[in-house]
């Protein structure tokens, strides 16, 4: 293992044993697995989700269901591959009944997020919708923070971090795409935008 993937690792044997999380029980009365993320652990672009929904709780790896079956075509069409970049969520074990995170959850999972993003040290962070948007935007203290993701998804900003400065770049989520197709065109560029980054 690289030095990134052992510390990798070690991170996400924190949140494995994470007792104190409100999801920690609900994770292990049904037998699921926390999601700490998957991909490159020196990619340059690093997609951050919102939390694990149900089949990703299953099978403990992220974007596994529906949404990731269109996340990869997205991927695809822009000439990029989950082997070449890094997937994670802001909250790491899935909320009951796919309910948005509590304030509560999300200042305890997200220093872990932060340390996950200080080993890969990303060239671009790619947020998943809205919700990560704003915690990605509110977290790097940005001036775009309380914007509409309509109004900027697919647009490049830029945020200053612990390891330098990182391009952010808003998407939709894409299960948006599932029941809206008149968004699938929409994804696509912002995926192929997303692609020239590298």
């Amino acid at each position: 293992m690289t030095t990134k993937e052992t510390r990798l690792a070690a991170i996400a044997a924190e949140v494995e044993g994470l007792t104190e999380s409100p999801l920690y029980e609900f994770r292990t009365r049904n037998n699921y697995h926390m999601v700490f993320g998957a991909g490159n652990p020196d990619a340059e672009i690093v997609l951050i989700g919102e939390a694990p929904g149900e089949s990703e709780a299953r099978k403990g790896l992220p974007f596994v269901g529906a949404s990731g079956r269109v996340l990869d075509e997205f991927l695809s069409e822009a000439g990029l591959t989950r082997a070449e970049i890094y997937i994670t969520n802001v909250v790491k074990d899935r909320p009951p009944e796919n309910r948005d995170p509590s304030k509560a959850e999300i200042a305890l999972y997200s220093p872990f997020l932060l340390r996950q993003l200080e080993v890969i040290q990303p060239k671009v962070v790619a947020t998943l919708g809205r919700f990560a948007m704003d915690f990605v935007f509110d977290m790097f203290g940005m001036a775009e923070k309380g914007s509409k993701i309509s109004k900027v998804h697919g647009q490049q900003f830029t945020a200053q971090t612990s390891f330098g400065e990182v391009t952010v770049i808003p998407l939709y989520h894409p299960a948006v795409s599932l029941y809206n197709q008149s968004q699938k065109e929409t994804l696509r560029e912002d995926f192929r935008a997303l692609a020239r980054e590298i």
